[in-house]
């Protein structure tokens, strides 16, 4: 990487669709994948300071829904697309497009900010853990509720920010709006975080998929390990059979209903508790209502983050001198990022948990900001927010 060379571009503001110039230098590479490469990088005007540019070879065998959907989606626990552009390129003498977006930048993944603690034989602690899932299961709720689902949830693609406690969801490459009655590919999620329904080959799967992508990132961070460790896909239904025991006919039934090989070892079911060390109650709890067998047994995120495991977000553990709420990290600082600042839309997922899921000290900054008072609240129309893409 030449970190000297300012690149200049034409581009498309994501935020009004109109074209500008931008100017840049990449500092160094943040990440590559099967969808291309992530650099780190800062625009040299505009404000934005340091950002991410993803670039993605376009391959005309697969639709590429990731800026549909990032064009269409916005939420505080979603990473912020700011510009987009494409151009061609050559590779090995083959013309190709190649999508570039330049995104917010946060500092590290989950994953790196929870090894840093199992490096030292240390347990993540049990506030991150409540912080970063209660905030992950938020932008799965507000995707959910327009449709989307992301296909690849796990802790690589959950960036967080430890000095201001937020968290955004990225990698939007697998993300589909899913609909009732239209098949989908089975072979979606990254295995350890795939929903035993897809390792069984469901073609009609719905978004409780994230949502067991989700537990087994709160049983990673909980134990400090691969909650379900499988080296194929086999081995990886091996793993959770484990754990939660063979499943019944019925289970296989809720799964995929096509499905009729039930020739499976009898295995007992192991209690979480012995799974997970040293957590609290409410945490395996938690973790034993999103990994279920059957998908329609599940949490969904909204209600994930009505459970009690994050009462002590919604408690909140230090007050800060102008009156806010804040939570106090293991490093002695209090962030006050934002847990309670729901969008009417968001309040209008399911209005019944309104009064769980904003604490009364929150109360007054939604009635101020949103104009929004809980006790007369006229929920919105979901259907006319879904997202209607191919």
């Amino acid at each position: 990487i030449d970190d000297t060379r300012v690149y200049r571009v034409v581009a498309t503001d994501a935020s009004n669709n109109k074209q500008v110039e931008l100017a840049f230098v990449h500092t160094a590479a943040a990440g590559h994948g099967s969808f291309g490469v992530v650099f780190r990088g800062e625009l040299v005007r505009g404000g934005h300071g340091v950002v991410a540019f993803k670039r993605t070879r376009q391959d005309k065998r697969f639709k590429n829904r990731e800026l549909q959907i990032m064009s269409a989606v916005s939420h505080p626990n979603i990473v912020m697309m700011l510009f987009y552009w494409y151009e061609s390129a050559q590779d090995e003498g083959d013309s190709i497009v190649v999508l570039n977006l330049v995104l917010e930048f946060l500092p590290e993944t989950l994953y790196r900010a929870y090894r840093t603690y199992t490096k030292r034989r240390q347990y993540f602690p049990e506030i991150s853990t409540k912080l970063y899932m209660y905030q992950l299961l938020r932008a799965l709720a507000y995707l959910h509720a327009v449709g989307v689902c992301h296909r690849d949830v796990k802790p690589h693609n959950v960036l967080v920010d430890a000095d201001s406690g937020r968290l955004v969801l990225i990698d939007f490459g697998s993300a589909k709006v899913l609909r009732e009655g239209v098949e989908n590919v089975s072979y979606a999620c990254s295995r350890y975080y795939r929903a035993p329904e897809l390792i069984f080959g469901s073609t009609r799967y719905n978004d409780s998929i994230d949502v067991w992508s989700a537990g087994c990132v709160l049983g990673e961070l909980l134990c400090g390990s691969v909650f379900f460790p499988g080296e194929s896909s086999i081995d990886q239904l091996v793993e959770i059979v484990k754990v939660l025991g063979t499943p019944t006919r019925e289970h296989v039934k809720a799964m995929n209903a096509h499905y009729t090989e039930h020739n499976f070892p009898q295995v007992q079911a192991v209690p979480l508790e012995q799974v997970s060390f040293e957590v609290a109650c409410s945490a395996i709890d938690l973790l034993g209502s999103l990994i279920l067998y059957d998908p329609s047994r599940r949490l969904t995120a909204i209600e994930a983050m009505a459970h009690h495991f994050f009462d002590d977000l919604r408690r909140g553990n230090m007050r800060e001198s102008n009156g806010s709420w804040g939570v106090q990290m293991p490093n002695g600082k209090c962030v006050t990022v934002g847990l309670f600042d729901f969008s009417k839309f968001e309040l209008s997922i399911r209005p019944d948990l309104n009064t769980i899921l904003v604490p009364p000290h929150a109360r007054q900054a939604l009635l101020i900001e949103q104009d929004v008072d809980l006790e007369t609240f006229i929920p919105l129309d979901l259907d006319a927010h879904r997202l209607n893409l191919d």
